[in-house]
């Protein structure tokens, strides 16, 4: 846990406005109204957290329900939020904590309709832009059993624009830091990405600093687990200056109508309101996000484009790359994408991207199509994904997208191509990877948090089951997969369910092994070697090669495994045992000059290609090489 330090550049008193009052008539309906009257924070402020990590983990949402008021030209949000929270532990809940930016201030919490006193901390965590949360901790009455659950009401206000503190804290380079956190509120656009960029909503989770590992992705990663499922509602209102109303608004990825009231003959002190809404949805594998801005539409085939006017002229780019990958998905994931690709423009060409659902923010910069073809394979694999994506972990949904993001690359510049940029990944994966099961469990694909499991491994796993299982019953499995995920059966997860997609092709071989060692359970990665080999001179200028192959890793793999002489080559799939051995002859015509094992396509700690030339004697000399020949 990080220690409680003061605030940077903040007082300690606010003077917000409570902009919202709730009230529930006899037949239940809630009825919520904007309200001038102010409050001060009733919050203590405390040197040190009240609440202790495991209380923090223990915390888990149930229920999300957002009213949000902006006012865009002065930065502003206030926001009344009902949370329902569970406690996941085995032990009862003295406290319950909550967190927000540290540039955001609570101004009360109620419990059962009445005003609840609450401690105010200012945690070291970079989960949010400002490098600092604000937590609230209730001391319960009557301590929370486990199992149980408790409704807070709550509320809080302030500022978000442009931060990028914990960034430059740590010697990042201005221009860089303000690229990559370039969430505010704003008249012409508004970003708020959620937990992770910045904490906008309620959130319960255990402080972490950059430069610490990788503590801080693993973190959103399972604030994002722990979300899903959570029943989610928003209302969002913004206030924007008479004439400037946005023309867009996306509530956590999905394109949502936008309301505009703004009265053509109010005076210029008469702020225009566009209303907007998201009701009852469940959240998937995501942060909570929020986006609003002021762009012109470009309609694309299967996806919209909401372009700055500087830009509007590279939307025909996009546009035509498009429609170039289009049938390719088709043929990959079904017919038609369960929903339109957004691509919203960000203000400044250098702001890094960002992606949730059906939803890309990036810049819409001019490209070719080698450039924005790939871009686009993975975001429009998303469109097809989403309607199911709530559902689905994320190694089905982020790793799918990967990986057809690698077919596309593989279909427009060939297989080497495309197992180098399975490469680029591989180093970090066998950093996190444990070296055995038992010093630490790692992360199971079907739970993984960290995106080097869910993106990278996800993506080689996909690649082995295309060599395993063939292209026609995987991609009847991917299109399946995401049909079937839309409505999932009671008694299965849905990677039981793809699972079971995958073995229940007709003729497919049993592939128990597969889903035990790289999806049910993270046995780290294999280690193959290649050992002696002999050759055995026969008939007609055949020889008969047998080669020797280990694999000191704990997880099994089939590789391929080619043998070639200066004339021809002949590959042949090896199944290689975790902690085992196995040996495989081949037969082949002419004297052989080398022997390869594995072509890129199985992780590995140390490389992901041997290769061994063999001269005169029995056997030769080896070399392990991580980039696919």
């Amino acid at each position: 846990m990080q220690p409680a330090t003061p605030p940077l550049e903040q007082s300690t008193e606010h003077h917000g406005q409570i902009v919202f009052s709730r009230s529930t008539d006899e037949s239940g309906q809630t009825t919520t109204t904007a309200g001038p009257a102010a409050t001060k924070s009733n919050g203590q402020p405390v040197t040190a957290p009240v609440a202790t990590d495991d209380e923090r983990r223990a915390v888990t949402f149930s229920s999300l329900d957002l009213d949000v008021r902006l006012r865009l030209d002065e930065h502003q949000i206030a926001v009344r939020a009902v949370v329902n929270v569970r406690n996941d532990s085995a032990s009862s809940l003295a406290h319950i904590a909550l967190q927000i930016s540290s540039t955001l201030v609570w101004e009360r919490i109620l419990i059962a309709g009445r005003e609840t006193p609450f401690t105010v901390a200012t945690l070291n965590s970079d989960v949010d832009h400002t490098g600092q949360l604000h937590e609230a901790a209730v001391t319960l009455a009557q301590p929370l059993a486990p199992g149980a659950t408790i409704q807070l009401d709550v509320t809080y206000s302030g500022a978000i624009e442009l931060n990028a503190r914990r960034l430059t804290t740590i010697g990042a380079p201005d221009e860089t830091a303000f690229h990559s956190d370039w969430d505010r509120i704003g008249v012409d656009f508004t970003g708020l990405r959620g937990f992770g960029n910045v904490v906008w909503y309620p959130a319960c989770s255990v402080p972490v600093i950059l430069g610490d590992g990788a503590r801080v992705f693993d973190e959103m990663g399972e604030h994002k687990l722990r979300m899903s499922g959570v029943r989610f509602r928003l209302h969002l209102a913004a206030e924007f200056p008479h004439g400037q109303p946005p023309s867009v608004a996306l509530i956590n990825g999905h394109l949502v109508p936008l309301a505009i009231t703004d009265t053509q003959t109010a005076g210029e002190e008469v702020s225009g309101v566009a209303t907007a809404s998201l009701e009852n949805v469940t959240l998937g594998f995501e942060a909570p996000s929020i986006f609003l801005a002021a762009r012109t539409l470009k309609h694309a085939v299967d996806a919209e484009f909401f372009a700055l006017p500087a830009d509007e002229a590279s939307v025909e780019d996009w546009a035509a790359s498009a429609a170039a990958v289009m049938p390719f998905l088709q043929g990959w994931l079904g017919e038609k994408p369960r929903s339109r690709l957004a691509v919203l423009d960000l203000p400044d060409p250098e702001d890094a991207p960002f992606e949730t659902g059906s939803m890309l923010a990036t810049p819409i910069h001019q490209g070719t199509p080698e450039e924005l073809d790939g871009v686009l394979a993975h975001s429009l694999a998303h469109a097809f994904l989403s309607a199911a994506a709530g559902s689905r972990p994320a190694w089905l949904d982020e790793g799918e997208a990967n990986f057809i993001e690698t077919l596309w690359v593989e279909h427009e510049n060939g297989r080497k191509k495309a197992l180098e940029m399975l490469e680029s990944g591989r180093a970090a994966l066998a950093l996190e990877e444990p070296s055995s099961p038992g010093e630490s469990p790692g992360q199971p694909l079907a739970h993984a948090t960290s995106p080097v499991y869910y993106r990278e491994k996800a993506a080689y796993v996909f690649w082995m089951l295309r060599d395993l299982a063939g292209d026609a019953t995987l991609s009847a499995a991917l299109r399946a997969g995401v049909a079937s995920a839309a409505n999932p059966s009671t008694d299965k997860s849905p990677t039981a369910d793809f699972k079971k997609l995958i073995e229940g092709a007709p003729g497919q071989r049993d592939l128990s092994w597969f889903f035990a060692d790289w999806v049910d359970a993270d046995k780290g990665l294999p280690d193959i070697s290649v050992g002696t080999v002999f050759v055995a001179p026969t008939q007609a200028d055949n020889s008969l090669v047998t080669v020797n192959l280990a694999n000191s890793g704990y997880a099994s793999a089939e590789v391929p495994v080619t043998l070639s002489t200066s004339q021809t080559s002949i590959t042949q799939r090896v199944f290689i045992p975790g902690r085992g051995k196995a040996v495989q002859r081949i037969l082949i015509q002419g004297r052989p000059t080398q022997v390869q094992a594995n072509d890129g396509t199985v992780p590995e700690t140390e490389a992901s290609v041997h290769i061994k030339t063999l001269g005169d004697a029995e056997s030769g000399s080896s070399t392990n090489q991580s980039t696919p020949q």
